[in-house]
């Protein structure tokens, strides 16, 4: 796991390429339909562009497809391992409907329909890595599939920009503070999908229960819950701060660390750097994965693998 984070940047270098791109026209509305780490970087994607028309689906049968969208709308149907359940449903689903999908992929089942029904189709990189570890390739391989040319030369610049090893101190620290507590990540609305990948990232490299939320909507409810200090005490909370956010959004997490602060909440405010919107993401989400690496480190956990979710696909 710790080359798989050092050697992260380097996914930006691949080239996708796109089997039967000829079927593919120009789409209204996409639909990227992907479970847990297969669906992460259609999140960031859209963080990133929020203009793009892009949607993300997260279970099984087919997503609801407006009037106006029918034969106008395309689904992508992502799996890593090619073998999520979810994710064949909605490919299967969709060529019984005749509506156009496509599929992103390493191999397995998904492969294999692909090539039976003659659908497009990215084979992405099987270096090994789990799912939430290839963001990268699947992100460059999105990009491909929506013909964005333009945005897909951006992105491999992250390659070069991007050093992971310059954060693993920033993670180190972070994890030790983080010892012996459940993280919240908080967010702005703007940059929920970072706060997410968070959260995931701690569930599953760091083995930690974690949760996220993001303002301005948390000041409606959520922090209403953290006055019974007789709940709290295992809580700590890192808002993520983005030079991008709305000014109002920036003076609600400050005015709400102070409050979190005077009830002897602990808070770290971790600042979004980079030189783009893209770099600002990825750098914070590679301070994630060392966070929660040395977490799992520091408990004795194997970072790599989910024994747990292994043990539950068998029994489903």
């Amino acid at each position: 796991m710790h080359e798989t984070i050092k050697n992260f940047p380097n996914q930006f270098s691949y080239v996708p390429e796109v089997v039967r791109g000829e079927k593919l026209s120009a789409y209204g509305h996409v639909i990227v339909a992907g479970m847990g780490g297969s669906g992460l970087a259609a999140l960031l994607l859209k963080a990133w562009k929020p203009e793009l028309p892009l949607s993300i689906y997260q279970d099984y049968g087919l997503p609801i497809i407006s009037d106006g969208y029918h034969g106008k709308t395309l689904i992508i149907a992502s799996s890593y391992s090619g073998n999520t359940e979810e994710v064949i449903d909605v490919f299967t689903k969709a060529i019984e409907k005749q509506i156009p999908v496509a599929v992103i992929t390493t191999g397995g089942t998904l492969g294999e329909l692909a090539e039976k029904h003659q659908t497009p189709l990215i084979l992405l990189p099987n270096t090994g890595i789990q799912p939430r570890s290839a963001r990268g390739y699947s992100f460059m391989a999105l990009l491909k599939m929506l013909g964005d040319d333009a945005n897909l030369t951006e992105a491999a610049g992250i390659a070069k920009s991007l050093d992971a090893m310059r954060y693993e101190e920033q993670g180190r620290a972070l994890a030790s503070w983080l010892s012996g507590a459940v993280p919240i990540i908080y967010s702005s609305r703007l940059n929920h999908a970072i706060a997410y990948n968070w959260k995931i990232t701690f569930n599953e490299t760091g083995k930690v229960p974690a949760f996220c939320n993001s303002f301005p909507e948390l000041n409606h409810n959520e922090m209403a819950g953290f006055d019974a200090h007789q709940l709290v005490g295992r809580f700590r909370f890192v808002f993520l701060r983005d030079s991008d956010d709305n000014d109002r959004v920036k003076k609600r997490m400050e005015v709400l660390e102070s409050l979190y602060r005077k009830r002897e909440l602990p808070v770290e405010s971790l600042d979004l750097h980079g030189a783009s919107r893209l770099e600002r993401i990825f750098s914070t989400l590679v301070i994630a994965d060392w966070a929660a690496y040395h977490l799992a480190v520091r408990y004795g956990f194997d970072p790599e693998n989910m024994p747990i979710v292994e043990e539950f696909k068998k029994l489903i």
